[in-house]
C-alpha cells in the first residue's frame, strides 16, 4: 500500500515543525531563521510545506510579525514536546543511564527568589552536576519571567505568580508572610503589636511605584483611610534592610527576606495584607529536560509540603 504522505515530507518533517515551532514561539520568520541558523526563506518555505501537507494555515502573516491560527495553535500543543523531546533525547538517553554530566539549565526568577530561595538547591545541584552550566535569569517581574518561558529563553520559573494564565502551569512551593521593619532604637520598637494607623506617621522606605508591592501597599492604606507617607524609594530588600537599619525610616517587606541576623525589629502585618507565595512555573506542555527535572526535584524535597 503505498504511503499517504510523500517519503520526503516524512524525512523532513521533523525541520519542518522545529521551523514552525521556533516562528510560534518567537512571533517572527526572521528570529526562528536566526535562532536555527537558517536563512529566512528556507524557514518560510519549510513553514509552506508543512501547511501544503497538512492543508491548514498555520500563521496569519501581518507585516513582519506572524500570528497563529487556530490551527496553528493546535499544532504548536502538539509538536513542541515532540520537537523539544527529539533535540534533547540524547541528554534524555545518558540521563536515563544515570549519566548526568553536562548541558545547561536555565532559570527566570526575581532578586527575591535569586537572592533567598534557590541558593542551597543550587548549591546542592551544582555539587553533585558540577559540569551542568547553570543560567540564572534575573527577571523584573512575573510578565518578563511568562515571555522568556513562552519563547523557550528558559526551562522554567521560580517566583510568585498571583494570577496564572490558560498556557502557564503553577505548582505552589513555599509561603511568606508580610512584615513591618523598623530600626532597634524606634520608638515602636518596643511594643509588642503596631497596627497600621500607628505606622502611617512615619515615613516608609519602598520600591519604586511601577512594581506590585508599593501599588498593593498604597491601595491598602486608602482602604483604611490612611495616608501613606513614602521617604524613600529603592530598589532590592537588601537595599531597603540596609537603610532601614540606619534609621533612614520602616519599611514592609515579605519576611523571605529576613534572616534573624539584622539589625532590626520585625512585626508581623497579616492581619492588613495577604501573604506571598513562591512557586514553580512552567509553559504548558513543556519538555522539561533531565536536567529541569533533576532541579526541580530537589527544588520540592528543600520545600516539602509547605503549601
Amino acid at each position: 500500500m503505498a504511503s499517504p504522505t510523500p517519503v520526503y515530507y516524512k524525512q523532513n518533517r521533523l525541520k519542518q515543525l522545529r521551523a514552525f515551532c521556533q516562528a510560534a514561539t518567537t512571533g517572527s520568520i526572521s528570529e526562528a531563521a536566526e535562532r536555527l541558523f537558517l536563512s529566512q526563506p528556507t524557514v518560510t518555505l519549510q513553514i509552506q510545506a508543512l501547511e501544503k501537507e497538512l492543508e491548514s494555515t498555520l500563521f496569519e502573516r501581518r507585516g513582519p510579525k506572524i500570528r497563529l491560527t487556530p490551527e496553528g495553535e493546535l499544532l504548536l500543543k502538539l509538536a513542541l514536546p515532540l520537537v523539544e523531546g527529539m533535540d534533547k533525547l540524547h541528554e534524555t538517553f545518558s540521563a536515563q543511564q544515570g549519566v548526568l554530566a553536562s548541558g545547561e539549565l536555565s532559570i527566570a526568577a526575581g532578586e527575591s527568589t535569586i537572592l533567598y530561595l534557590l541558593p542551597e538547591p543550587l548549591q546542592q545541584f551544582t555539587r553533585r552536576y558540577p559540569k551542568i552550566q547553570v543560567k540564572l535569569q534575573n527577571v523584573t517581574g512575573g510578565r518578563d519571567g511568562l515571555s522568556r518561558l513562552r519563547a523557550d529563553e528558559a526551562d522554567f520559573a521560580v517566583g510568585p505568580l498571583p494570577e496564572v494564565p490558560a498556557d502557564i502551569v503553577y505548582e505552589p512551593l513555599v509561603t511568606y508572610a508580610p512584615a513591618l521593619i523598623v530600626p532597634t532604637n524606634h520608638p515602636l520598637a518596643m511594643k509588642k503589636q503596631v497596627n497600621l494607623a500607628e505606622i502611617s506617621p512615619y515615613p516608609l522606605i519602598l520600591p519604586p511605584p511601577n512594581l506590585a508591592s508599593w501599588r498593593l501597599i498604597d491601595t491598602v492604606f486608602r482602604q483604611h483611610e490612611l495616608t501613606l507617607k513614602c521617604g524613600m524609594e529603592a530598589g532590592g530588600w537588601e537595599v531597603i534592610k540596609r537603610y532601614v537599619e540606619m534609621g533612614m525610616g520602616l519599611s514592609i517587606v515579605t519576611d523571605v527576606c529576613l534572616t534573624g541576623k539584622e539589625h532590626l525589629v520585625k512585626f508581623s502585618l497579616e492581619a492588613y495584607f495577604p501573604n506571598r507565595t513562591y512557586g514553580i512555573v512552567l509553559r504548558r506542555g513543556k519538555y522539561l529536560s533531565p536536567q529541569a527535572s533533576m532541579f526541580l526535584e530537589m527544588l520540592r524535597d528543600h520545600y516539602p509540603s509547605e503549601i
